[in-house]
């Protein structure tokens, strides 16, 4: 969605902002939402704000969706006020509208939300230090720990069955006979690949069913990129991107932040040689995470950390690989392969975790 500066400024002006707008450009390089940084002057000093689009071909009702977020995050606040003398960037702040709701629509129906831009901090798309991976698996298990105690009623599942595996086989399956675009001819390699693996998808599942997993509040997507490093102190800050927070797996989180902080390569690289696990980062990403959920985690969580990152990545490759063979109408494309080019480098890095399991494990 590209807008004008006048619809722009429409929409963020539903919320209370104190000062005159002055540009909007688009920000960021999400696969789902679209989003921009808004800068404001207020009495000669500029201030910036992030106005984004709630996609609701991915959230079918993003007013659950904000109600979670809403949660969660005065839950953080209170938490980090009690914790830390400097809490004005360890979690993201949201604007309100003149009602109290921090959403609103448009004229054509679309939801959005804005929230205070953080500033002096920066997200990796590709982790360049063991120290980087260390701090931002602190952060995603401080995140899940904070959490923990969160009142009320169960957050809302704001995609249902996100992370369930033999659900995302089950689509995959189905995309495969429907064969909507003529695509599967293509793919055949791919589709072996995850077949061969079949038996797997369902383990940690099994173990959720059976109470050696319990279920946790997570954040669902912990790529790289969804973590704010301090660009001074290098210091984890805080987790962005929530609209996926709700029940679920300790062990999604930390396997989303193996398939993504452990890989050299971008996620849709062509040259397949790039992409593997470089072991001393999955080493300081088990570190950091396990120094902040030491005191919760269950034995079965601990047994399963080395697999979370094979299943996460495997799992991911299966979603990307749907999509394609369905004409594109999840994640954002900018070219016709591209969603063929993440789910090979997915089962690429699965082949190189899995030739590195052994050496996993030995760290429990």
């Amino acid at each position: 969605m590209s807008l004008t500066q006048a619809e722009l400024r429409e929409i963020v002006y539903n919320f209370i902002v104190y000062g005159d707008f002055l540009v909007g450009v688009p920000f960021g390089g999400g696969n789902v939402n679209d989003t921009y940084q808004l800068a404001f002057d207020q009495g000669g000093v500029r201030l910036y704000y992030i106005l984004q689009r709630i996609n609701h071909n991915a959230f079918r009702e993003p007013e659950n969706v904000m109600e979670n977020l809403d949660r969660v995050t005065a839950h953080l606040l209170n938490k980090i006020h009690a914790a830390h003398a400097e809490t004005r960037r360890r979690t993201i702040r949201l604007l309100r509208t003149p009602a109290g709701k921090p959403y609103t629509y448009d004229r054509c129906g679309n939801c959005w939300r804005a929230y205070v831009f953080i500033a002096n901090a920066r997200a990796y798309d590709v982790l360049e230090t063991p120290e980087q991976a260390f701090r931002i698996a602190q952060t995603i298990g401080e995140f899940q720990l904070n959490l923990i105690d969160l009142p009320g009623k169960r957050l809302h599942e704001t995609i249902p069955y996100f992370h369930h595996t033999p659900k995302r086989l089950e689509a995959l399956e189905r995309s495969i006979k429907a064969d909507r675009v003529g695509r599967v001819k293509d793919v055949a390699r791919e589709i072996d690949f995850v077949m061969e693996r079949k038996s797997e998808c369902a383990r940690l599942i099994k173990l959720a069913g059976e109470g050696s997993i319990p279920e946790r509040i997570c954040h669902n997507d912990t790529k790289a990129n969804n973590i704010l490093i301090d660009d001074l102190s290098g210091e984890g800050l805080c987790m962005i991107d929530l609209d996926t927070v709700m029940p679920g797996l300790s062990l999604y989180d930390f396997g989303d932040i193996v398939r993504s902080g452990t890989n050299p390569a971008e996620e849709d690289e062509t040259d397949l040689s790039k992409v593997g696990m470089r072991f001393e980062m999955y080493e300081a990403l088990y570190r950091g995470y396990v120094d902040m959920t030491s005191d919760f985690l269950t034995p079965a969580e601990y047994e399963n950390l080395p697999f979370a990152g094979k299943l996460i990545t495997l799992e991911i490759g299966i979603r990307f690989l749907t999509d394609y063979l369905d004409g594109d109408v999840y994640f954002k494309t900018r070219r016709s392969t591209q969603n063929l080019d993440r789910c090979r480098t997915q089962f690429k890095l699965v082949e190189s975790i899995e030739e590195q399991m052994d050496k996993m494990t030995a760290l429990l």
